[in-house]
């Protein structure tokens, strides 16, 4: 949730630092920090950190802050209060070594303990301190071998850069459940825990795996294992380009990204659809027909927007496959000794392909047997690599920390998905055929959505001034109410709840008065009645709603109009005119849209 760049090489380094950082800002604006060498063996490291964003920490540079070695950090706070001190990289007593560090070392407080005794003193809150001092302490006579025995005492989860002033030649990496992504240049070497910092540098990348460590040298990198092993980590191209991270004109980034959603969802169709025989190709899921007609269930997995767009993703296998299919949030199921069936198909959903509680997840159902699928946007993330197979959702960079475009092509991959197991099994020609003209509307569709942005920015200031709002939706509408009521909580501060409309008697309606307002979802489909229904009950209560139907609800006080597709994909676009209802909330209320308070784009700790 935080974000590591560092660089060794020829080229000044503070300069080649901030951009970094900035780019990965989305991953965490707590704090900021920098530590370089000065240069020569007796140079030693400088430093310089700020409680902020990374315009605190460019400010109180020092004007004299040279060197061709560094790495640097922006902070997610886990332990320990926003402050300078907190901020990253932590030094040991001599200023000798410099660390950065991603992840929870879940035994700090025994560490420090035994550390404090025998004489360290801690300056921070924080659980990155203590590896400064393990490195310290360590009597090894190289830094490979000093960050391989701090490594060994730690118990949990990291992705760290080392600096160590008696080792100016050298950057020294590892990771485990953290990502770390060596960047190689032409006599220069970077490392990132998000490609968003390299591709304007270099495309040529390599992902460690964990328990991997490498060692960066101007010239060459060499990676390994804790344990000391040689390994054979090979560069691979990232696929984006530099300009994919630029806002494009836009005020924002979740802006930008809204409006990118038609190209993506047409990137996630491109060269998939078979119209032969009314179906899709999706090579990287490794699941021939004999494999997916013995699926007897489906468990999807995400967490977040990622476990919403799983629950619109189940409705549909269900509906078009015809197999029973439901998503679970993550972060429960793998604490909840699980019952682990060889028949059920796991998918794994993650935005960044490192979430952990996601990955953790697989890692769970892989060691009791299971078969898991991942569905990631980030290719060469490590759900992507640990699972039998999957589906890139090509959504590009999303670098605005509440998702908009990746939730988009999430759910038209499971579309496609669901249409190939359907297809598999006793779904016609005729139903292949139809989701397959469907699923080819949809950009337009989307673009036809962005054309009414106007009348949705006027909507959101009229709503902004609530304190409190309702999502509600039935059957496929459900999962949408529930995404979009994240989407305005998230960016806006504002409080809301969904719940399945038909749920509002047993309860929720003790909320409904006028200063509560109510969006609903209410496609024309088979429950249209039933969604008119509930709009009775509010109005009957003096509630104000907000409908997002396929035609003006007579009961609403407002209604955003959206294209009709087929029901198993009307779920894809209902969604959408929220997104900038909640952008445009957001905005009404001064607030940082593409920062919220307390979140980070990347989840890679519990």
């Amino acid at each position: 949730m935080c974000g590591i760049v560092g660089y060794i090489g020829k080229r000044d380094v503070a300069p080649l630092l901030l951009e970094g950082l900035q780019r990965l800002e989305y991953r965490g604006y707590d704090s900021a920090g920098i530590a370089l060498h000065a240069g020569g063996k007796t140079g030693g490291l400088k430093s310089a950190k700020a409680k902020g964003r990374v315009r605190e920490l460019e400010s109180r540079l020092p004007k004299r802050f040279n060197g061709t070695t560094g790495i640097a950090h922006t902070r997610w706070a886990t332990h320990g209060a926003p402050n300078d001190v907190n901020a990253h990289p932590h030094l040991d007593a001599d200023e000798k070594v410099a660390v950065v560090h991603n992840g929870i070392i879940d035994n700090a407080a025994d560490l420090r303990t035994r550390l404090t005794a025998e004489g360290f003193v801690f300056v921070s809150d924080t659980d990155t301190e203590v590896l400064a001092h393990l490195i310290a302490r360590s009597e090894a006579g190289t830094l490979e071998e000093k960050v391989r025995e701090a490594v060994g005492h730690i118990e949990g989860t990291y992705g760290i850069a080392v600096l160590h002033a008696d080792f100016p030649d050298r950057i020294v990496v590892a990771r485990n459940g953290s990502p770390v992504v060596l960047g190689i240049g032409e006599k220069e070497m970077f490392v990132s825990s998000d490609v968003a910092a390299l591709v304007s540098h270099t495309r040529q990348v390599v992902t460690l795996d964990d328990g991997e460590m490498a060692t960066l040298r101007a010239d060459d990198y060499r990676t390994y294992t804790t344990e000391g092993s040689s390994t054979s980590a090979q560069p691979t191209t990232v696929e984006w380009e530099a300009e994919s991270y630029d806002m494009g004109g836009h005020d924002t980034y979740m802006h930008k990204e809204i409006h990118e959603q038609a190209d993506a969802v047409d990137r996630a169709l491109r060269g998939r659809i078979d119209d032969r025989f009314s179906t899709v190709h999706l090579g990287g899921l490794n699941l021939d027909a004999r494999d997916a007609r013995a699926v007897r269930r489906v468990k999807i997995l995400g967490c977040g927007t990622s476990y919403h767009a799983g629950q619109i993703g189940a409705q549909m296998i269900e509906e078009l496959a015809r197999i029973p299919a439901d998503a679970e949030p993550a972060s429960e199921f793998r604490y909840r000794n699980p019952v682990v069936d060889p028949d059920t198909l796991y998918i794994a959903v993650s935005q960044s392909g490192e979430t952990y509680d996601v990955l953790a997840a697989v890692q769970e159902l892989k060691r009791k047997g299971a078969r898991v699928l991942g569905l990631v946007n980030v290719v060469g993330s490590a759900i992507a690599r640990e699972t039998d197979g999957g589906i890139y959702v090509h959504a590009g960079p999303e670098v605005c920390v509440v998702s908009t475009k990746c939730f988009t092509n999430m759910v038209v991959s499971f579309g496609l998905l669901a249409l190939h197991l359907g297809r598999t099994r006793d779904l016609s020609v005729a139903d292949g055929k139809r989701i397959i003209e469907g699923l080819r509307k949809l950009p337009g569709q989307i673009e036809e959505i962005l054309a009414n942005e106007a009348q949705i920015e006027e909507l959101a200031k009229e709503y902004a001034e609530a304190k409190s709002m309702m999502f509600i939706g039935r059957v496929r509408g459900y999962p949408v109410a529930r995404e979009a009521s994240l989407k305005l909580k998230e960016v806006s501060y504002i409080h809301a709840e969904a719940y399945p409309a038909s749920e509002l008697k047993h309860g929720p309606l003790a909320l409904i008065e006028p200063a509560m307002p109510t969006v609903a979802i209410v496609p024309d489909d088979e429950l249209l009645e039933k969604n008119r229904a509930a709009l009775e009950e509010i109005k009957a209560r003096s509630g104000r709603i907000l409908a997002v139907a396929h035609q003006v609800q007579e009961k609403a006080d407002h209604t955003i109009v959206v294209p009709k597709n087929e029901d198993e994909l009307d779920a894809i676009l209902m969604g959408i005119p929220l997104q900038l209802f909640a952008y445009y909330t957001a905005k009404a209320m001064g607030r940082d849209i593409d920062k919220p308070r307390n979140l980070a784009k990347s989840v890679t700790v519990e």
